[in-house]
């Protein structure tokens, strides 16, 4: 699909990119990359880089390359590969031919190494993983050579051979670049490039034991693929200079690396680790979960792409961490629902309306409008009869001050149909629980407003009982309920943080018939309640289930 240019405003890396088109660095051209580890499903903050790299790949008339970083066995799975392109896709990008694996690069990446080996500028060490960090330093003190660093380059060349062959088990041997134990920056203190890790990939399979790590791959993956501009998270600033030095030390095409903050979300967890532990251990039902932050959850949750483009535009890009509040996500759906949600009347609390003077058996039709935001979006039916059901909430025996709606003795109008006034409250004698009240209707009142001028405050949306549709409806909050749960200064775990309210089920909620039979992902404007969609995994034909995406800004209890 053809997605609209942005009008965000020239930030630092267009101003990069400008100057760099000026220079003729590139030779005009801008080639970027999306490089995710299939190790997890999307989330928001993936979503912000896709619409980064996609887009800046499009305004400049370049191509932007889907790449999989796939160098850690261990941890990745197809699952995750054809979820990513599942959500790239849904987003409205399309990498076309372009979808690249590092693993594809295996051999060249092996091969480069072996050059490095023969320029005296890695060798293989010994030392345990454990052995390797304290030789590492601190921030205020050098690290400590290794004693395998001055081996020479034919003993260094047949151990890596061997590792290779599969001659060492996991843990024993690594490559390691030498750069300089002393550096100021802990990544140029002799970097691991490789380690030993005997497990089956899910595209190599079992044809290597050793695997590349991400410092090592990620920059001369770029150069192979052409990258000008690789753009990335704040956390790799301190890496370019190793991104630098590799790819000066093999005299190859060398992209500019960029890095921008990451997005940090309000009362939501970026951590794929930490969302994975959610997942395992049954907190929610999956990544799909519309609770999570992820792109699947959100769009199972009703969220629209446009929506989250327009979000990722309107927070732009930054050279500095920030959070950003949570609303700013909401209002783009809301904006983007408005124009396009069909409004419709849903009791989620019934309360049963018997209309004594209405004709028994009567049933009449009015026409409401879809859409007042567009009015080509036509117009439904809406069915009224004797009894209807309205909202709980919308009748109170003792009102407060400023209740507007219905009470003893008091007018209302149902939208778009009459005046009723309450005239009686049936009771549960053993509970003392409302079951219904008894109203009468102003025939002269038809199409709510009333022919002799008088005015009501209040207007209550209600649900024809006879024509009513029983659905679930299920009411989502913030996971957490706290706005930053993964700062863990409080001393507590990230999972004591869950919001227990996060989702409420409301079963026996009753819907006009517009959307009984509504297919799934629709999306609609339940009147007063919020914006809601049928969900796509649980809805069955005739049995809806409404996940509510977002609410509404509530300005009618102000009135």
């Amino acid at each position: 699909m053809d997605i609209d240019k942005p009008s965000t405003p020239v930030d630092f890396i267009r101003t990069i990119i400008n100057e760099h088109m000026q220079s003729g660095r590139f030779g005009g051209k801008v080639m970027t990359r999306f490089p995710p580890e299939p190790n997890g499903y999307l989330h928001i903050g993936h979503a912000k880089s896709i619409c980064l790299n996609f887009g800046i790949a499009a305004e400049y008339g370049g191509v932007c390359n889907l790449r999989f970083d796939d160098t850690n066995p261990a941890k990745e799975e197809v699952e995750y590969v054809e979820s990513i392109k599942e959500d790239i896709r849904w987003l409205g990008f399309d990498w076309q031919s372009r979808e690249y694996y590092a693993s594809d690069y295996f051999q060249k990446l092996y091969d480069y190494a072996v050059l490095l080996i023969k320029k005296g500028k890695a060798y293989v060490c010994e030392l345990t993983a454990d052995q390797i960090r304290e030789y590492r330093g601190t921030l205020t003190q050098p690290g400590k050579e290794s004693p395998f660093r001055d081996r020479s380059v034919e003993e260094s060349l047949g151990l890596f051979e061997r590792m290779k062959a599969g001659e060492f088990p996991d843990g024993s041997h690594t490559l390691r670049a030498k750069i300089d134990m002393a550096s100021a920056n802990l990544n140029m203190r002799d970097p691991v490039m490789y380690r030993i890790l005997h497990a089956e990939h899910h595209r190599t399979g079992g044809k290597w034991c050793i695997y590349p790590m991400y410092d090592w791959a990620h920059g001369q993956s770029d150069s192979i693929e052409g990258i000008t501009h690789s753009i990335c998270t704040l956390e790799f600033e301190d890496h370019r200079p190793l991104y630098d030095w590799y790819i000066n030390e093999l005299g190859i095409h060398h992209p500019q690396q960029i890095e921008f903050a990451r997005l940090e979300l309000t009362y939501t967890m970026m951590s794929k680790r930490k969302l994975l532990e959610l997942v395992r251990e049954g907190i929610v039902s999956g990544w799909d979960d519309p609770r999570m932050p992820t792109i699947s959850g959100l769009r199972r949750r009703g969220f629209t792409p446009e929506s989250i483009r327009l979000f990722a535009e309107r927070i732009g890009v930054a050279k500095r961490d920030s959070m950003v509040e949570i609303g700013v996500l909401e209002d783009c759906i809301r904006e983007d629902l408005n124009k396009q949600a069909p409004r419709v009347m849903a009791v989620l609390s019934p309360l049963k309306v018997i209309i004594d003077n209405y004709p028994e058996g009567q049933v009449e039709e009015f026409e409401a409008v879809n859409n007042p935001e567009d009015l080509s979006m036509g117009s439904r039916k809406v069915s009224f009869s004797k009894i209807v059901y309205i909202e709980q909430e919308d009748f109170n025996e003792n009102p407060p001050k400023g209740y507007f709606r219905l009470f003893p003795g008091s007018e209302v109008r149902l939208k778009g149909a009459y005046f009723i006034k309450h005239q009686k409250i049936v009771k549960n004698p053993n509970t003392g629980e409302i079951t219904e009240i008894h109203c009468t209707y102003d025939p002269e009142t038809k199409g709510g407003d009333a022919k002799d001028g008088r005015k009501v405050k209040g207007t209550i949306h209600f649900v024809s009982a006879a024509h009513a549709h029983e659905a679930e409806v299920r009411l989502y909050d913030h996971l957490f309920n706290t706005p930053t749960p993964g700062n863990d200064s409080d001393g507590l775990d990230f999972k004591q943080k869950i919001n227990p309210n996060s989702l409420t089920v409301l079963k026996g909620c009753m819907i006009e018939q517009a959307v009984a039979d509504a297919v799934p992902g629709s999306r609609f404007q339940f009147m007063r309640h919020g914006y809601f969609n049928v969900d796509t995994v649980d809805s069955r034909p005739g049995r809806p289930v409404f996940n509510r995406i977002v609410s509404l800004k509530d300005t009618w209890k102000k009135k």
